[in-house]
């Protein structure tokens, strides 16, 4: 995940507009502050996810220094940050409720592993169950 700045504008005849110093071009609008900002999430997270699938380099979130440094962005209304994952989402699939048993000890540490990246129990024992079925494939 990475956080980056947005930046609100609004001119007396217009809606609240949401630019992002990282990524020219890209942009959003919503009637009230908080449609803008909601509106902003959605467009950054889409433009990143194309990028990705392009293989475009993502560029790295500027600090609120180096934004407040540029004279462009100085008519902004109000700066919020904006955080999005920088993955390509794979497509939903569809999932199964299993029930297994576990000794606690373990579970403890699956949980703490989880935690530590972001992951939920569940998200963490599919990709480490992913990792060993293709390991057992490739013949390792």
């Amino acid at each position: 995940m990475q956080n980056y700045i947005a930046l609100i504008h609004k001119d007396e005849d217009s809606d609240f507009g949401v630019s992002f110093p990282d990524f020219p071009g890209c942009s959003t609008a919503g009637t009230t502050m908080d449609e803008a900002r909601k509106f902003a999430y959605e467009a950054l997270a889409l433009r990143i996810q194309g990028m990705l699938q392009r293989g475009e380099a993502i560029p790295r979130p500027s600090r609120l220094e180096e934004v407040l440094d540029v004279p462009e962005f100085s008519d902004a209304l109000a700066f919020f940050v904006v955080r999005v994952s920088l993955s390509v989402e794979k497509p939903k699939k569809k999932t199964a409720r299993v029930c297994i048993s576990v000794p606690q000890d373990i579970l403890d540490k699956i949980d703490a592993y989880a935690k530590r990246r972001d992951m939920s129990r569940s998200a963490f024992l599919v990709s480490a169950a992913e990792k060993a079925m293709e390991e057992k494939s490739e013949g390792k």
